[in-house]
């Protein structure tokens, strides 16, 4: 079971999602972003660490949304999904290509990692 936080980050009434690169595994998948949670850390800390690792920004880990636990062919996922507040810095990619800002409708239009398609019906009963 590989524990995971993702990034539920709001702008403008549009949350940000991610596409994960070539090199990652699931390629070309969308993803609310984030990764796993390290020894130690609690899962704010992790997720505010990940989205600092992954795009250069700083974030503060808010509330809590869901968890969501996903069986993969080689893996278990047990996604823990947090909203997060956008304090500082521009948006760089490294472990994805392209990132968009979508409103909760639009999120259904996108081929998202399967972990992650559970918590697209949260956000738009909460729009």
């Amino acid at each position: 079971m590989v524990k995971v936080v993702a990034a539920i980050i709001i702008k403008e009434d549009k949350i940000l999602i991610a596409r994960r690169a070539v090199h990652k595994a699931m390629a070309g998948k969308w993803e609310f972003p984030g990764g796993k949670i390290e020894e130690g850390e609690t899962m704010p800390e992790a997720l505010e660490r990940e989205i600092l690792e992954e795009f250069g920004v700083h974030v503060k880990a808010d509330r809590f949304l869901a968890t969501n636990t996903y069986s993969y062919e080689t893996f278990q996922i047990e996604l823990h999904a947090f909203f997060a507040t956008h304090i500082q810095g521009e948006f760089m990619l490294s472990d994805h290509d392209k990132i968009t800002w979508v409103t909760p409708d639009e999120l259904q239009v996108y081929d998202l990692a399967e972990a992650d398609i559970p918590l697209v019906k949260l956000l738009q009963l909460k729009k």
